[in-house]
Formats: structure tokens, C-alpha cells, sequence
């Protein structure tokens, strides 16, 4: 082979003989996730992995490395007899369903259950909050989508990012074609829980009054070790009972919860609460974001769910507010409707933003232990709804 011979076939190899308009059109959007997560603060640690993830497989020929060599988001089987990329192994994570219970392990051992088990109330909150999901559900029916498919972009309401991944991929397993809905579904979650700050608080001013906003609750009543303990066991064992489906999420969350509140088992509590989250954390953005292929992500299917998916959102969090506005008028006014915004189940952001937007009325009104219940509470809900679509013979 003479030079010119060896020249041509390494600038064949580049990037630049290869790719599509949409691969830099998804390099674009990767640019635009990092400005949201570094310049703005939206939700860095899951977004910058998720952008870095769409980054690297959009350049030109990188899936045929990171994956293997003719790779697409609708062919993921590894040939015979081939070795699969870095990203390819790393998949495995999503697509047998490991990473999404690893993380709420971890997130049952940062989360505090007493708001929850001092108001039990909460729960309605919570389940109202689930209002998103079955109202995106019957959207998606009408824009074409069949049941399977409707159901695992239906949960994007549930502000979860990782129900939302177990879902896609429990439903995968008995309908493939849902199985390339998840890069859509698992951007449209993770991309709307990072901007819960800018979506919620409108809609919370639309919904209540000033009187309202302003109203201070009762300080919540203190809870023993001894409840901490046997909530988690009494919940899996109900969930066992009455849901199995979605056990593996609930059982989690559970399992993460005593470790931290039986109080032996520190080393493991900091471990799931830390290091484990953390890591699973990186590797899952990444992943979500190495699915976003610009050829098979950017079509109208795309826009339709990205679209249900803020409208799961908003109805999501409408629900939980006239769900606590209705318990403020049964109650006499001692519930500030604010805390209904809570209900879906970002943890604990979507508290704090309730705490926030109380104490712009009054700065002394602190509202996000109050908060916190109906938070746990949509964690919990949103679990239980994937159960229930699961449960569903689609």
C-alpha cells in the first residue's frame, strides 16, 4: 500500500466520511444539556452524565467502537462470534434491569420516611400526584401509540427517572417495539426532573391564592426508631402481597430505608447512599444518553413523547395540588397546597421548590418537612404505577 493508498483509507476511518445531520444535531442538544447542567445547575449530576453519554456516541463511527461495529438503538445484539464495546457491557445494566433498583436502594437510605409516617395524609397527596400518568396514558392512545407503548411513556408522570427505565424494559421483554421508545422516554424523564424548578412553580401559582400560599402547617409530631423500622418491613410485605410486580423497585427503597434507620448497619447505609448511588448514577445517565442516536432519536415518535412527557408533568403536579387543596378545605386551613406540588417524585427537589416558592410569601414559613411527605409518598406512588401497568395483560 503507497501513501496516498494509506492516507485515503485513515481519513475514510475518521469521523468526517461518516455520520448524519442528526448526529450533530444531537451533538448540539448534548452542548445545550451541559449549558443547562454546569452554567445553570439544572440537575448536573444527572445531566452531564446524560449529555457526555449523547456526546460520544453521535460522533461519527464512535457506536461502532463504544457498541459494536454496524450497532443502531433498533439492533443491540452483539454478532456471533464478535467483542462488544465499552458501552456495549455497560448496557447490560439497563437492559436487564439492574441499575434502576440499585438506585433506589440508594435512594431508600438518603430518604427520611418520618414526614411520611407522621402524616399518613400524605399519601393522597401522593397518589393524586400519579393523576399525570394515567392522563398521558390516554394521550398517548389518541396519538397512536398502542397499549404496551402508551403505558411506558404514561410513567413519565411519575417524575422517576429509573421507574420510568424499568418499566421501558419489563414491557420490552413481551413487546420489543417498546424497547426503542426508551431513549426518548428516559431523556424526556431525566430532562423534565432537572427542570422541575422552571415547570412547577407557575402552575403552583396558577392553582392556588395568595391566602393560601401564605399559610403556615403545624409542626409534624416526632416519630420513634421502633415506627422507622417496621414501616419499610410492613410496606414490602403489603407490596409483596398486593403488587409483586413492583417489588423489585419497592423492595429496594425499603431494603436501602433499614439499613439506614435500623442504625447497625451504618457502613452499608453510606455505601448505598454514596458510593453506590453515585457510581450507578454515572453509569445509568450514560447510558441513557448513548441511546440517543440522531438517525433513530430525531422523528416525529420523538417529539410526540418528549411532548406527552411535559404534559405528564404538569398534570402530575396539578394533581397533587388540587389534592392537597381539597385536604386544606376538609382540614380548615391548616394545609398549605403548596406542599400538593411535591407529589411527584423527584426526591427532594421537588420539596424544595415547594419550600421556596412558601417563603416568597413568607420567608419564615418553612414547609419542606411538610413537603417531604407528599415527596416519599410520590416515590412510592410512582412504584406502585408501574406495577399496576405491568400487572395490566397488554
Amino acid at each position: 500500500m503507497n501513501i496516498i493508498d494509506m492516507l485515503k483509507s485513515l481519513w475514510q476511518s475518521t469521523g468526517f466520511t461518516q455520520g448524519s445531520w442528526q448526529n450533530y444535531v444531537m451533538i448540539a442538544i448534548s452542548f445545550v444539556l451541559f449549558y443547562l447542567a454546569i452554567a445553570r445547575k439544572f440537575e448536573p449530576l444527572l445531566l452531564v452524565p446524560i449529555a457526555f453519554g449523547m456526546l460520544m456516541v453521535n460522533i461519527p463511527g464512535a457506536s461502532d467502537v463504544l457498541f459494536f461495529k454496524g450497532y443502531s438503538p433498533e439492533n443491540h445484539t452483539l454478532p456471533s462470534g464478535e467483542t462488544g464495546g465499552l458501552f456495549y457491557y455497560l448496557y447490560q445494566g439497563v437492559d436487564k434491569v439492574i441499575y434502576p433498583p440499585l438506585i433506589f436502594l440508594g435512594i431508600g437510605a438518603m430518604t427520611d420516611f418520618g414526614p411520611l409516617i407522621s402524616n399518613p395524609k400524605s399519601l393522597l397527596i401522593g397518589a393524586g400526584a400519579q393523576l399525570g400518568i394515567f392522563i398521558t396514558f390516554f394521550g398517548a392512545i389518541l396519538l397512536g401509540f398502542k397499549g404496551a407503548a402508551a403505558a411506558a411513556i404514561a410513567i413519565i408522570g411519575g417524575a422517576d427517572g429509573p421507574t420510568a427505565i424499568y418499566l421501558n424494559q419489563q414491557l420490552s421483554k413481551l413487546f420489543p417495539d417498546v424497547g426503542n421508545l426508551l431513549p426518548a422516554i428516559a431523556i424526556a424523564a431525566y430532562s423534565y426532573m432537572a427542570l422541575i424548578p422552571a415547570i412547577q412553580p407557575p402552575l403552583m401559582r396558577l392553582l392556588t391564592t395568595k391566602k393560601e400560599r401564605s399559610i403556615r402547617m403545624e409542626q409534624l409530631r416526632a416519630v420513634s426508631k421502633k415506627e422507622k423500622i417496621i414501616f419499610p418491613i410492613l410496606v414490602v410485605c403489603l407490596v409483596a402481597i398486593i403488587l409483586p410486580q413492583a417489588l423489585p423497585l419497592v423492595g429496594c427503597l425499603m431494603l436501602g430505608n433499614l439499613l439506614k434507620e435500623s442504625t447497625v448497619t451504618e457502613r452499608l447505609a453510606k455505601t448505598a447512599s454514596n458510593e453506590l448511588i453515585n457510581i450507578v448514577t454515572i453509569l445509568l445517565g450514560l447510558m441513557v444518553g448513548a441511546k440517543a442516536i440522531g438517525p433513530t432519536f430525531l422523528k416525529l415518535e420523538t417529539l410526540m413523547i418528549i411532548a406527552l412527557g411535559l404534559t405528564a408533568f404538569c398534570f402530575g403536579t396539578v394533581g397533587g395540588i388540587l389534592v392537597a387543596k381539597l385536604m386544606n378545605v376538609i382540614s380548615g386551613g391548616k394545609i398549605n397546597p403548596l406542599i400538593g406540588s411535591a407529589g411527584v417524585s423527584a426526591v427532594p427537589m421537588a420539596a424544595r421548590v415547594s419550600q421556596k416558592e412558601g417563603q416568597k410569601y413568607d420567608p419564615d414559613n418553612y414547609l419542606l418537612m411538610h413537603a417531604m411527605g407528599p415527596n416519599v409518598a410520590g416515590v412510592i406512588g410512582s412504584a406502585v404505577a408501574a406495577g399496576v401497568l405491568l400487572a395490566i395483560p397488554w
